[in-house]
Parts: structure tokens; sequence; C-alpha cells
């Protein structure tokens, strides 16, 4: 099982800082190496040719029967034992080891058979230069590390805080607030910004469809209050010769049907009036329970009312019997008794005991008009209730119990 990341961790920052740094580091040790090795072969190479040298000239000196200089001799004691085996074997060579606690270079070669003559040059000098090189070459890569991660972590820092600003325009236009754009400074063929680029394309695409999308919603909100207004002249006109009819069940069904039709219509104009977002609240003080009660006898429902905890909350009466009064009746109408309503502080749910609440409902709150498998709607009453709701600033949410039936819960801020 692979550990859990950090959050912070999947972020595009941290991503490219790690990129930046790993390649930072691999080129940097990849130069170090080819610098190190070119310039130790060359120092090496240089202290190699001086000692053979010296070894050519202790060799004629030696041969000529002349004195050897300090630093050269036959077999001398602090030769290492692979180069005088090298020598003795025939061969001359060159190795370095340490003497004395200095680091030098011999070179040795055969003399008189089975001996060696050696020569020994101080090799200090060298290995401070290439000792200094590989410090050179640490300071030098980590200081470039370091302005590389700076520079790149500026460049992704603006980046993402460009990604960032268009992820928060994309979740206030998810929470309904559709006049929320981007505007990012690179968008258009010309900017003082720079050139556009994949995030400006982004930012661009976002407010294009965020103007679409309300466009669109603003088109199908004055549908909806046109045709409500355009119906209720006709219905006033059609209620009235309804009840101009003689007794009889005729009469009853067509007066049914127009009460339906003005009930209707009266929905489409209060849903007119919601997404218009002027509506204003009238508030006061009211205490919870005996509010519910109120509600549940204007609905004309037999529900259940279950006060466990009343409170005092500051609302608009009117506003809240309506929000209680469509769920109650929508339980009533969806769903199977018994209804049951229950007061817990500032907490209202409304339980039925049907089939409970489709999915889509759960998930993505009421939707207009729209049924489940053909057969099954909900009408408008919940999507009346949830705009009020918001009118209220109370949270209204719909879920499906675990034994069975659908529960809508209402919660409200108390005093």
């Amino acid at each position: 099982m692979r550990p859990a990341l950090p959050q912070w961790s999947g972020t595009l920052a941290v991503k490219a800082a790690v990129f930046i740094a790993v390649m930072c580091c691999a080129l940097a040790a990849m130069l170090g190496v080819l610098v190190h090795v070119q310039v130790t072969n060359q120092t090496v190479g240089q202290a190699r040719d001086q000692a053979l040298q010296r070894l050519t000239q202790a060799t004629e000196r030696y041969e000529a029967g002349d004195t050897l200089w300090r630093g050269a001799g036959v077999d001398p004691p602090e030769l290492p034992r692979e180069l005088r085996d090298l020598a003795v074997a025939g061969d001359r060579g060159t190795m370095v080891a340490d003497r004395a606690g200095r680091p030098t270079m011999w070179a040795a070669g055969p003399v008189d058979g089975e001996r060696a003559l050696a020569v020994a040059v101080d090799y200090s000098q060298q290995a401070r230069t290439i000792e200094g090189l590989d410090r050179a070459i640490l300071w030098s890569s980590g200081l470039a590390i370091g302005a590389t991660l700076l520079v790149g972590a500026f460049a992704v820092t603006r980046v993402t805080r460009r990604l960032h600003t268009t992820a928060l325009v994309a979740r206030r236009i998810s929470a309904g607030d559709l006049d929320a754009r981007v505007n990012d400074p690179r968008t258009g063929p010309r900017t003082k910004a720079g050139p556009p680029d994949e995030v400006a394309a982004v930012a661009a695409a976002l407010d294009s469809m965020a103007a679409s999308l309300q466009g669109k919603l603003l088109a199908e909100q004055r549908f909806t209050a046109d045709v409500a207004h355009e119906l209720r002249t006709p219905l006033t006109g059609l209620h009235a010769a309804a009840e101009l009819l003689p007794p009889g069940r005729p009469t009853e069904l067509v007066r049914d049907r127009v009460a339906a039709l003005r009930t209707l219509t009266e929905d489409l104009l209060e849903i007119s009036r919601l997404d218009t977002g002027r509506e204003r609240v009238e508030l006061d003080t009211e205490q919870l329970g005996p509010l519910a009660e109120r509600a549940v006898r204007a609905a004309g429902s037999d529900a259940e009312v279950r006060v466990l905890q009343d409170v005092s909350v500051e609302t608009d009466r009117r506003r809240l019997e309506r929000v209680l009064g469509n769920l109650v009746t929508n339980a009533h109408k969806h769903g199977r008794g018994p209804v049951v309503l229950t007061v817990d502080g500032p907490v209202v749910t409304v339980r039925d005991h049907g089939d409970g609440f489709p999915e889509y409902l759960v998930t993505h709150g009421p939707q207009r008009f729209r049924t489940e498998g053909g057969t099954r709607g909900h009408g408008l009453g919940l999507t009346i209730a949830r705009g009020q709701a918001e009118v209220l600033g109370a949270r209204l949410e719909f879920a499906n119990a675990p034994d069975g039936g659908a529960v809508a819960t209402l919660e409200l801020a108390a005093e």
C-alpha cells in the first residue's frame, strides 16, 4: 500500500520546483564531473610528464656514475610496492601516493636488473588545485541551482496564480454567480501583459462559456416571466367564466383545472421574481414551533408536528411558511404517510415514508418540471422552497432516510 502524500505535494508549483531542482542537480552533477575529470586528467598528465622527465634525467646521471639529487634513489623505502614491481619487471610507470604525509607523484624504472630507480615529485600543489576546483564546482552548482529555483518558482507561481484565479471564478459560476469573469490580461490578440498563452486560452473559454450560460438563463427567466404574465389575464376571465357555470360534476372538474392552472401561473411568477434576485425579506422574531404548526394548517395537511426544542428565529414569516408548506405538500403529493415535521432548535425536517427523492434531486437539487422515468415529477414546489430558503439565508438540503422515505432539512440561523 502506497503511503498517502500530503495535499500540498500535488500542487503544480511543488511539482515544477521538484522537477527544476532534479534537472538542475543532474545538469550540475554532469557538468561538474566533466570539468573535474578534464582538469584532473590534465593536471595529473602534466605531473606525470614532469616525473617521467626527471626519471630520464636521473637514469642518465645514474648510468654516468654521477650523484643523484634529492628525491631520486634506488629502491627507496617509500616507493609503493606496485610501482616497484612494475619497474623490476622492466617497465616504467608513475603513481600518486603519500610520502611523509604529503601527496607525491612517483616515477620508477628498471636499473641493474632486479632494482628500481625512483623519482619523487611533490604533488601537493596539484592536489590543492583539484580540491579547490571541486569546492568551486560545488559552490557554483549550489548557487546556480538556487538561482534557477528562484527564477523557476517565480515563473511557475505567476502561472499557478492565474490558474488559481480561473478556478476561483469557475467555482463562483458553479455557485450561481454568472457575472463572474476571469478577464485575464493576456486574452485578446494584442495585450500589454504579453502574448496569449494556454492559461489565457482557458480563461477566455471560461468567460465565453459563462457569458453564453448567462444569456441562456436570462432568456429562460424572461420566457418564464412573460408566459406567467401573459397567462394571468386569460386565466382571470376563465376563472370568472367557470364561476358562472351551473353546478355539476363537469363544472367541478373545470373549476379544479382552472385553480390548478392559476396555482401554476402564480408559481411561475414567484420563480421569475426569485430569478431576478430582487426579493427583499421583512424580518421579525418568530417562535419556530408555532410557526411550523401554522404552516402545516395553512397547507391543509394532516402532517404530524413534533417540537423537540423550540427556538426563536429572526426570519420572514410569510416566506418561511411558504417553504414549510411546500415541503409538506410535496411530501404528501409525491411520498406516502405518515408525514412528520420535526422542529429541533433552528433545524426543521420534513419526512415522509414513500420511495424517497430521485437520485438527481439529492445530487443536484430540484429542477423545474423534471420528471423521473416519465411519470414522476416534483413540479415547482421544491424549486420555490429552495429559492425562498436562499432569500432567507437558510440552507435547504434533500436526502433519503436509510429505512426509506424522503427527508428535507431546513437549517435556519437562530438568535
